[in-house]
Protein backbone atom coordinates (compact mmCIF):
# COMPACT_ATOMS: atom_id res chain seq x y z
CA UNK A 1 0.00 0.00 0.00
CA UNK A 2 1.49 3.35 -1.01
CA UNK A 3 1.56 6.28 1.39
CA UNK A 4 0.21 9.59 0.14
CA UNK A 5 2.48 12.58 0.70
CA UNK A 6 0.65 15.52 2.26
CA UNK A 7 2.43 18.79 1.55
CA UNK A 8 1.86 21.60 4.10
CA UNK A 9 0.76 24.99 2.84
CA UNK A 10 2.61 28.31 2.62
CA UNK A 11 2.15 31.90 1.51
CA UNK A 12 5.69 32.76 0.45
CA UNK A 13 6.31 36.14 -1.22
CA UNK A 14 9.52 37.94 -2.23
CA UNK A 15 10.11 41.17 -4.14
CA UNK A 16 12.99 43.27 -5.47
CA UNK A 17 13.07 46.87 -4.27
CA UNK A 18 15.26 49.69 -5.59
CA UNK A 19 17.58 49.31 -2.60
CA UNK A 20 17.16 45.72 -1.47
CA UNK A 21 14.90 42.66 -1.35
CA UNK A 22 12.16 41.52 1.00
CA UNK A 23 11.13 37.91 1.65
CA UNK A 24 8.14 36.81 3.70
CA UNK A 25 6.12 33.75 4.61
CA UNK A 26 3.49 32.57 7.05
CA UNK A 27 4.07 30.28 10.05
CA UNK A 28 1.38 27.59 9.87
CA UNK A 29 2.24 23.91 9.40
CA UNK A 30 -0.54 21.52 8.43
CA UNK A 31 -0.99 17.79 7.95
CA UNK A 32 -4.14 17.22 5.95
CA UNK A 33 -6.88 19.14 7.76
CA UNK A 34 -4.93 19.49 11.01
CA UNK A 35 -2.78 22.45 12.07
CA UNK A 36 0.29 20.74 13.55
CA UNK A 37 2.36 23.82 14.39
CA UNK A 38 1.85 27.59 14.56
CA UNK A 39 5.47 28.79 14.63
CA UNK A 40 7.10 27.06 11.66
CA UNK A 41 9.85 29.07 9.98
CA UNK A 42 9.59 29.15 6.18
CA UNK A 43 12.06 31.93 5.34
CA UNK A 44 15.79 31.33 5.74
CA UNK A 45 19.04 33.23 5.43
CA UNK A 46 21.65 31.10 3.66
CA UNK A 47 24.35 33.79 3.75
CA UNK A 48 24.65 37.31 5.15
CA UNK A 49 22.70 38.85 2.26
CA UNK A 50 20.89 35.94 0.56
CA UNK A 51 17.74 34.16 1.66
CA UNK A 52 14.84 32.09 0.40
CA UNK A 53 11.12 31.69 1.03
CA UNK A 54 9.98 28.08 0.83
CA UNK A 55 6.95 25.89 0.27
CA UNK A 56 6.83 22.11 0.57
CA UNK A 57 7.77 19.43 3.06
CA UNK A 58 9.24 21.10 6.12
CA UNK A 59 12.16 18.71 6.54
CA UNK A 60 13.09 19.08 2.87
CA UNK A 61 13.51 22.84 2.91
CA UNK A 62 15.09 22.80 6.37
CA UNK A 63 17.85 20.44 5.22
CA UNK A 64 18.25 22.44 2.00
CA UNK A 65 18.82 25.61 4.04
CA UNK A 66 21.47 23.88 6.16
CA UNK A 67 23.25 22.44 3.11
CA UNK A 68 23.28 25.79 1.31
CA UNK A 69 24.62 27.63 4.37
CA UNK A 70 27.48 25.13 4.48
CA UNK A 71 28.07 25.51 0.73
CA UNK A 72 28.15 29.30 1.06
CA UNK A 73 30.81 29.00 3.77
CA UNK A 74 32.86 26.55 1.67
CA UNK A 75 32.61 28.89 -1.33
CA UNK A 76 33.92 31.81 0.78
CA UNK A 77 36.87 29.73 2.00
CA UNK A 78 37.72 28.50 -1.49
CA UNK A 79 37.18 31.71 -3.47
CA UNK A 80 38.17 34.20 -0.81
CA UNK A 81 34.93 36.12 -1.39
CA UNK A 82 31.29 35.81 -0.43
CA UNK A 83 28.99 34.03 -2.90
CA UNK A 84 26.67 36.32 -4.87
CA UNK A 85 22.94 35.80 -5.31
CA UNK A 86 23.11 34.48 -8.88
CA UNK A 87 25.74 31.89 -7.98
CA UNK A 88 23.80 30.79 -4.90
CA UNK A 89 20.60 30.44 -6.95
CA UNK A 90 22.49 28.35 -9.54
CA UNK A 91 23.99 26.22 -6.77
CA UNK A 92 20.52 25.52 -5.36
CA UNK A 93 19.21 24.85 -8.87
CA UNK A 94 22.00 22.36 -9.61
CA UNK A 95 21.48 20.60 -6.28
CA UNK A 96 17.73 20.22 -6.86
CA UNK A 97 18.26 19.03 -10.44
CA UNK A 98 20.80 16.44 -9.29
CA UNK A 99 18.01 14.91 -7.19
CA UNK A 100 15.30 15.00 -9.85
CA UNK A 101 14.74 11.22 -9.62
CA UNK A 102 14.24 11.55 -5.84
CA UNK A 103 13.30 15.22 -5.51
CA UNK A 104 13.02 17.39 -2.46
CA UNK A 105 9.38 18.44 -2.20
CA UNK A 106 9.97 22.19 -2.19
CA UNK A 107 9.46 25.29 -4.32
CA UNK A 108 11.53 28.38 -3.56
CA UNK A 109 11.97 32.09 -4.15
CA UNK A 110 15.64 33.02 -3.69
CA UNK A 111 16.55 36.69 -3.24
CA UNK A 112 19.55 38.69 -2.14
CA UNK A 113 21.62 41.83 -2.46
CA UNK A 114 25.19 41.98 -3.82
CA UNK A 115 27.48 44.12 -5.99
CA UNK A 116 24.96 43.84 -8.84
CA UNK A 117 22.17 45.13 -6.63
CA UNK A 118 18.95 43.31 -5.69
CA UNK A 119 18.45 39.91 -7.37
CA UNK A 120 15.52 37.45 -7.26
CA UNK A 121 14.93 33.98 -8.74
CA UNK A 122 12.11 31.43 -8.57
CA UNK A 123 12.82 27.68 -8.48
CA UNK A 124 10.67 24.57 -8.66
CA UNK A 125 11.41 21.15 -7.15
CA UNK A 126 13.79 20.12 -9.96
CA UNK A 127 15.68 23.38 -10.16
CA UNK A 128 14.09 25.41 -12.95
CA UNK A 129 15.74 28.80 -12.44
CA UNK A 130 13.91 31.97 -13.53
CA UNK A 131 14.97 35.58 -12.77
CA UNK A 132 12.02 37.74 -11.67
CA UNK A 133 11.17 41.08 -10.08
CA UNK A 134 8.88 39.30 -7.63
CA UNK A 135 7.87 35.76 -6.85
CA UNK A 136 5.37 33.75 -4.83
CA UNK A 137 5.17 30.15 -3.72
CA UNK A 138 2.80 27.90 -1.80
CA UNK A 139 -0.90 27.28 -1.49
CA UNK A 140 -1.48 31.02 -1.05
CA UNK A 141 0.30 31.83 -4.33
CA UNK A 142 -2.78 32.54 -6.44
CA UNK A 143 -4.18 34.84 -3.78
CA UNK A 144 -1.00 36.89 -3.33
CA UNK A 145 0.19 37.13 -6.94
CA UNK A 146 -2.76 39.30 -7.99
CA UNK A 147 -1.88 41.92 -5.39
CA UNK A 148 1.74 41.97 -6.56
CA UNK A 149 0.67 42.23 -10.21
CA UNK A 150 -1.54 45.20 -9.39
CA UNK A 151 0.68 47.12 -6.98
CA UNK A 152 4.34 46.25 -7.59
CA UNK A 153 6.60 48.81 -9.29
CA UNK A 154 10.34 48.40 -10.00
CA UNK A 155 11.38 51.54 -8.07
CA UNK A 156 9.53 50.55 -4.89
CA UNK A 157 11.32 51.51 -1.67
CA UNK A 158 12.12 49.12 1.17
CA UNK A 159 9.43 50.68 3.37
CA UNK A 160 6.80 50.42 0.61
CA UNK A 161 8.00 46.90 -0.25
CA UNK A 162 7.60 45.74 3.33
CA UNK A 163 4.01 46.98 3.32
CA UNK A 164 3.31 45.29 -0.02
CA UNK A 165 4.77 41.91 0.99
CA UNK A 166 2.85 42.01 4.27
CA UNK A 167 -0.37 42.94 2.46
CA UNK A 168 0.03 40.12 -0.10
CA UNK A 169 0.67 37.49 2.59
CA UNK A 170 -2.06 38.79 4.90
CA UNK A 171 -4.64 38.61 2.12
CA UNK A 172 -3.51 35.11 1.14
CA UNK A 173 -3.85 33.98 4.75
CA UNK A 174 -7.43 35.29 4.91
CA UNK A 175 -8.59 32.80 2.26
CA UNK A 176 -6.03 29.98 2.36
CA UNK A 177 -6.78 27.62 5.26
CA UNK A 178 -3.33 26.01 4.98
CA UNK A 179 -1.42 29.20 5.84
CA UNK A 180 -1.60 31.59 8.76
CA UNK A 181 -0.45 32.27 12.35
CA UNK A 182 1.74 35.28 11.65
CA UNK A 183 4.26 36.53 9.10
CA UNK A 184 8.06 36.22 9.11
CA UNK A 185 9.97 38.80 7.07
CA UNK A 186 13.61 39.05 6.00
CA UNK A 187 14.69 42.49 4.73
CA UNK A 188 18.05 42.53 2.93
CA UNK A 189 19.92 45.69 1.90
CA UNK A 190 23.54 46.65 1.28
CA UNK A 191 23.91 46.99 5.07
CA UNK A 192 22.87 43.37 5.76
CA UNK A 193 19.75 41.44 6.74
CA UNK A 194 17.05 42.18 9.28
CA UNK A 195 14.39 39.69 10.44
CA UNK A 196 10.91 40.66 11.66
CA UNK A 197 7.82 38.87 12.89
CA UNK A 198 4.32 40.31 12.43
CA UNK A 199 1.51 39.05 14.66
CA UNK A 200 -1.93 38.54 13.18
CA UNK A 201 -4.78 39.25 15.61
CA UNK A 202 -7.69 38.09 13.48
CA UNK A 203 -10.01 35.34 14.71
CA UNK A 204 -8.42 31.91 14.47
CA UNK A 205 -4.84 33.13 14.22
Amino acid sequence: MSQQITVPGAAGVAIKCKDGVILGNDRRATWGYTVTNKSTKKVFLVSEKIGFAAYGLIGDYQILARIMRAQANLYALDAGAKINTKSMAKMISNFLYSRKMAPLYTNLVVAGYDEEGPQLYTLDAIGSLIPEDYGTTGTGMLLSIGILEAEYKPDISIAEGEELVTKAIRNAIKRDAMSGNGIDLIIITKDGAQEKFIEIDELGE
